[in-house]
């Protein structure tokens, strides 16, 4: 009995990991995607951006050059820049929210989110400070949008936060059969109660008229007997 208690208890700080353990992980994964992505950005501002350069990293696979994005990720949504400081603000919101609040929250989703809110407030920033998000990882072997390292931290942050939930998460393990079958149980007895309930009612107003009966032939007696 000690061993599986030990066990259980194993499996509730994997998946139910403290306030206090959450806060850790979630801040040290979003201050190091912030701070890799601010002093990499940094690093090309004054360089590739002042050049107007293109440094081949692994020739015809990667490459750095500068590209002012004025959008969202991966330059989407060119001229919405405050719409997306407004999302990414509450983006971040609600991932405090949840990782305060959730019961079942499991540690790889936990690092997840992490890495997606400090990609987030990397590209805010920029958007704030900049008018732009800078960009500088480009893709040679494919025509793919040129990113930065906060785009990666979300991208990765999204996938690891959706596999901690899918796969390692007790909140997404709910047997849906088994819940069917425990509400169609309760529903059952819901409804013995109301037929018994409504049974009892029907015998105390059965023997509620045989009284009155009962006593009705009784007052008439002795008025039968007197005519007598």
């Amino acid at each position: 009995m000690k061993g599986a208690e030990v066990a259980d208890k194993k499996a509730g700080a994997a998946f139910q990991p403290s306030l206090s353990w959450r806060a850790c992980v979630a801040s040290i994964a979003a201050v190091t995607t912030f701070a890799l992505d601010y002093v990499t950005k940094v690093f090309v501002r004054n360089t590739l951006m002042v050049t107007g350069e293109s440094v081949s990293v692994a020739p015809g696979i990667l490459s750095f050059r500068f590209v002012a994005n004025e959008g969202a990720a991966f330059s989407l949504g060119e001229g919405m820049g405050l719409v997306f400081v407004a999302f990414a603000a509450l983006v971040v919101v609600a991932i405090l929210q949840y990782l305060s609040h959730a019961r079942q929250v499991s540690k790889l989703e936990t690092l997840g989110l992490g890495l997606v809110a400090g990609g987030a407030l990397g590209n805010a920033i920029d958007r704030l400070v900049l008018g732009y998000v800078v960009d500088f990882i480009a893709t040679d072997f494919i025509d793919f949008p040129v990113f930065n390292v906060a785009d990666i931290g979300i991208c990765v942050g999204v996938f690891f936060a959706f596999a901690g939930f899918m796969f390692l998460s007790p909140a997404a393990k709910v047997d849906a059969t088994a819940e069917l079958n425990a509400r169609d149980e309760a529903a059952a007895v819901r409804r013995e109660k109301r037929r018994a309930a409504h049974g009892s009612r029907v015998h105390d107003a059965s023997v509620g008229n045989d009284g009155a009966s009962a006593c009705s032939e009784g007052a008439d007696g002795p008025v039968e007997g007197g005519d007598a």
